[in-house]
């Protein structure tokens, strides 16, 4: 194996920063810091494409405007298929690499294979929106157990929110290591609308956007969440439901056996981003299982019902902006019921303002890569 004793790349010239993404959510969260570290004159970030997604990443890599300097070869169908085939390409790659840190974001398997690559060469490692725990392994799985992994051997631990870094820091992270930044997520939504025009289309008060994609939730789960969409369309038959359906067969038949015959549930293909975007400023009420669409609602005042018995994500419940209601039928329809007909209560889970960022977590990450990277260039 090819190590280096300390992290590749010249300290004085322009940095080569490594950033490594996978799936669409990466791509979302990562493009605000790849855009603020081409704007500075000091980095030059590095974006690589494990080939985790196929099309949806590339759309979202067109959408954000970035061209990936390398493009992996997604290998066999399965996670440790694909795992194996990252790992060695990852490998490969770092051996004859010259960067400073690698960058990954979140739990997803890209980001562990990312950060597992920096760590054998022995290259820093930076742990974009780090921190986020429920401490239940199998839930999201493998999600938690990820984070968790990458937690261990990140070196630059940037925490969304405050709640974030207090996990880590009982974890016996050091505090000097910890950068509270916002979650990137925010700056995304900024960017789309201020580049893509996305703003509120329709008069009041909207449809009901519904989600569901987590392994947690496969089997007797899914039959029972359709059912209570079922039951919602059929009691509120004038509310139109849009309902995107995940392309595992394990969401795609229940969901159009129990849904597809009802008049104002519209099923579709997954939204790409822009037009997932453009349905949460149009909707009235999210019900998710989507820890991503948990961040998201907030900056357009739309209340969350979070199929979901734990969330990682728990700065959405202490804003008021959401609330757990698993995958329980009863649940589910009770408080869909409840909201669409107590204007007090709707009122009530509107954000004030998004729980999770002010839209430059993005600049605190430069400013901090800087800090960490060019500490010869801050002012005394």
């Amino acid at each position: 194996m090819n190590t280096k004793s300390t992290p590749m790349g010249s300290r004085s010239g322009v940095a080569q920063l490594l950033m490594v993404s996978g799936t669409r959510p990466e791509i979302i969260k990562l493009a605000p810091v790849y855009h603020a570290l081409r704007r500075s004159n000091w980095a030059r970030p590095i974006w690589l494409h494990t080939g985790q997604h196929g099309d949806m990443a590339a759309q979202m890599l067109e959408c954000f405007h970035i061209r990936p300097d390398h493009l992996l070869r997604r290998v066999g169908s399965s996670l440790l298929d694909f795992a194996i085939g990252c790992r060695t390409q990852l490998e490969s790659l770092l051996a004859h690499m010259e960067c400073e840190v690698v960058i990954v974001q979140g739990d997803t398997e890209s980001a562990f294979q990312g950060a597992l690559g920096g760590f054998y060469h022995q290259v820093p490692v930076v742990h974009v929106e780090a921190g986020l725990r429920t401490y239940n392994l199998h839930r999201p799985f493998p999600e938690e157990a990820l984070r968790q992994m990458i937690g261990r051997i990140a070196s630059l631990h940037l925490a969304p929110t405050a709640a974030a870094a207090r996990a880590l820091i009982r974890e016996g992270v050091d505090a000097k290591n910890i950068a509270v930044t916002g979650n990137t997520v925010v700056d995304a939504q900024m960017w789309a609308c201020k580049h893509h025009g996305i703003q509120r289309q329709v008069q009041e008060p909207g449809h009901l956007l519904v989600t569901m994609h987590r392994r947690e939730n496969w089997g007797s789960d899914v039959e029972n969440i359709c059912a209570a969409i079922a039951d919602i369309a059929r009691e509120f038959p004038t509310l139109t439901v849009v309902f995107p359906v995940h392309m595992n067969p394990l969401i795609q038949e229940p969901v159009h056996r129990l849904l597809g015959g009802l008049a104002n549930v519209r099923l579709s293909l997954p939204l790409e981003y822009l037009a997932m975007q453009q349905a949460l400023a149009d909707a009235c009420l999210v019900v998710t299982d989507s820890g991503g669409l948990q961040e998201e609602a907030p900056t357009f005042k739309v209340p969350l019902l979070v199929l979901r018995d734990e969330t990682e994500r728990p700065e959405v419940l202490e804003a008021g902006c959401a609330r757990l209601v698993g995958a329980d039928r009863r649940s589910i329809v009770q408080w869909v019921r409840h909201l669409l007909t107590d204007d007090t209560a709707f009122r009530g889970m509107q954000a004030a303002a998004n729980p999770f960022g002010d839209g430059t977590a993005a600049y605190r990450i430069e400013r901090r890569l800087y800090q960490m990277l060019r500490p010869e260039g801050l002012p005394d």
